[in-house]
């Protein structure tokens, strides 16, 4: 038990989940708490569930699917859950016995039947409810912990249990989106082991991360609610990156103090009232076991040392001059992608009302389960319309229309069994993705701004419209017209522009690299990259926040020297108000 890490949660549990809104410091701080754990003499695992995972980038070492140890940190180890090679593994399984049995044509047909981002989804939970549900898996360690993905994620892999069990137990056709049932039906008593332990207080506990922020607070309740409401009731709470000082002639620094006081002030009171911990601010990133040992060892962390001044300013553009250029275009479809917690909302939310101004027609809409993008506007801008892909409506409508179209000539039992595949999990899935593809297609008439999910949510997405569009392609079938338009409109420089968005740290930039480089073998180009929230470009001469503008330096060269050939520099600020009214002008990068 950690009960000497005051900075840390305290592990009284063997299991531990952290989770919260993207950019919170889930990953740097499920490492710091593993590794005091494995300082304290305990054999650890460390487990991320994120389809983005940077575990291995934090840790300094290459991970696989089984737990690897973590060089220069006894009695730690890591690994990842790949989805994609977790729903390979899947897929195999399930097909494997029938070949040889039945002919190459039905065999390629079960193989696309289990192609889909649901497949993905639900081999991915397999890989997981083994590591929570069966303890013979993890009798090697003491203690397990699970780095998991951002909230809207995480809460639709804790709630998978519950939906695939009831999805099992209420059907009776032997088939669904995922082939057949009987394998998930061999699956139901490690999937009941698995609902119990997640809420077994004794067992297990889940660490709600959250910066001092008012949306991060914000999230950090709506996540303690719903988890309560699954019967998840054994919280903590870490509110990481708290930044205090008393200096009154920075303007950067006592804002940030300010904003920080004043959101934990007004945080909701059952979120208040749950056992907390509080990491301070780091003038530099936690990549390294090194860094991580300043989290576990905050008092050793010392003054930050002296630094030479700036020198040789450069200039980079502020994101007015990309707006510029993309209202000329009188129509078409802006996308911000990059790793949760960068500010894609804020800049979504910056480009709409700046275009709205500009006089166009503007769509401003989300397709993140964690939508923030209505906080992110104050009051109502002329010309600007907000919304979100809702899945609950979604779903509703889609179930509605394929049961008027398919089943108005069914008989009893085939409606029935129609009405059972569409309580499917998988149904979400296709109901999101049509209405995403209708969102975009309203790019040709205004312009529409979409604040897109972190990065692996994002690229499932742009997965699912390659296979849509082989689908359409090959069959000719009954497609709307907005999913068959869908890939070539992301694929148009003219029509589709890509804002990357990252912060200067290691994390994010290397992240969004990743993530240009799967855009590109989609055959889309990204249009620009946007450096949000840098204390180097503030102006601020705060000692410890100069020394994060420092850390910052290599980061935007990184940025500018080989990853973007346009680039958009976003100081941190001072005044919290509408990003749209400092979008013009030249930003100081060294």
């Amino acid at each position: 038990m950690l009960s000497t890490r005051q900075s840390l949660p305290l592990a009284s549990t063997r299991y531990l989940f952290f989770t919260g809104k993207g950019g919170v410091g889930k990953t740097s701080l499920s490492c710091a708490t593993a590794l005091a754990c494995a300082e304290a003499r305990e054999r650890v695992l460390v487990v991320s569930t994120d389809p983005a995972s940077n575990l291995d980038e934090v840790l300094g070492v290459t991970l696989a699917q089984t737990p690897t140890p973590v060089p220069g940190a006894p009695g730690l180890h890591a690994m990842n859950i790949d989805p994609e090679a977790a729903a390979h593994a899947y897929r195999e399984r399930m097909v494997a016995p029938y070949r040889g049995l039945l002919p190459a044509a039905a065999i390629q047909s079960m193989e696309e039947q289990f192609s889909g981002a649901c497949t993905v989804e639900i081999a991915a939970f397999d890989e997981f409810a083994k590591l929570l549900g069966d303890p013979e898996a993890t009798a090697a360690f003491d203690r397990v912990i699970f780095d998991t993905a951002p909230t809207g994620h995480t809460l639709r892999l804790l709630t998978l249990p519950s939906a695939w069990s009831g999805f099992i137990a209420s059907s009776t056709g032997g088939a669904s989106c995922l082939g057949p049932l009987a394998g998930l039906e061999r699956q139901k008593a490690l999937y009941a082991a698995t609902v119990a332990r997640l809420s077994d207080a004794a067992e297990t506990t889940v660490v709600l991360v959250s910066r001092p922020e008012r949306s991060s607070l914000r999230e950090a309740e709506r996540t303690r609610g719903e988890l309560a409401a699954l019967g998840v009731a054994n919280l903590a709470l870490v509110v990481n990156g708290l930044y205090t000082t008393a200096l009154a002639d920075d303007a950067i620094a006592t804002a940030m103090s300010t904003r920080a006081t004043d959101a934990l002030a007004a945080m909701p009171a059952a979120l208040a009232a749950l056992p907390r911990s509080t990491v301070p601010f780091l003038p530099r990133g936690t990549v390294g076991l090194e860094a991580l040992r300043a989290v576990v060892h905050p008092e050793l962390a010392g003054a930050p040392p002296a630094l030479p001044e700036l020198a040789g300013p450069a200039q980079l553009p502020g994101l007015g001059e990309l707006i510029d250029d993309i209202a000329a275009g009188g129509h078409g479809v802006v996308m911000t992608m990059g790793k949760g917690g960068v500010g894609k909302t804020t800049i979504a939310a910056a480009v709409a009302v700046a275009l709205a101004r500009r006089g166009h027609a503007v769509i401003l809409s989300t397709t993140d389960p964690a939508s923030h993008v209505a906080n992110a506007i104050e009051g109502k801008v002329p010309g600007l319309t907000v919304s979100r892909i809702d899945p609950a409506l979604e779903v509703a409508q889609y179930a509605a229309e394929v049961l008027a179209k398919a089943g108005e000539h069914l008989d009893a039992a085939g409606r029935a069994l129609l009405e059972e595949d569409l309580r499917s999990p998988c149904t979400e899935e296709i109901a999101v993705f049509r209405a995403f593809a209708r969102t975009v297609a309203q790019g040709r008439e205004c312009f529409v701004v979409l604040d897109t999910a972190p990065t692996g949510h994002t690229i499932l997405l742009l997965d699912a419209a390659e296979a849509y569009h082989r689908e359409v392609m090959r069959t000719r079938g009954d497609m709307p017209d907005a999913v068959r338009r869908l890939l070539p409109s992301l694929r148009d420089p003219d029509y589709t522009r890509v804002l990357i968005v990252t912060v200067p740290e290691a994390t994010p930039v290397h992240e969004a690299a990743r993530l240009q480089a799967d855009l590109q073998r989609s055959g889309i180009a990204p249009y620009a990259w946007v450096i949000n929230q840098s204390l180097r470009a503030s102006g601020t001469r705060e000692p410890r926040l100069v020394q994060r503008g420092a850390y910052e330096a290599a980061f935007i060269h990184e940025v500018t020297d080989g990853l973007a050939s346009r680039v958009a520099l976003i100081p941190w600020l001072a005044a919290e108000r509408d990003l749209a009214f400092d979008l013009a002008g030249s930003r100081r990068t060294d």
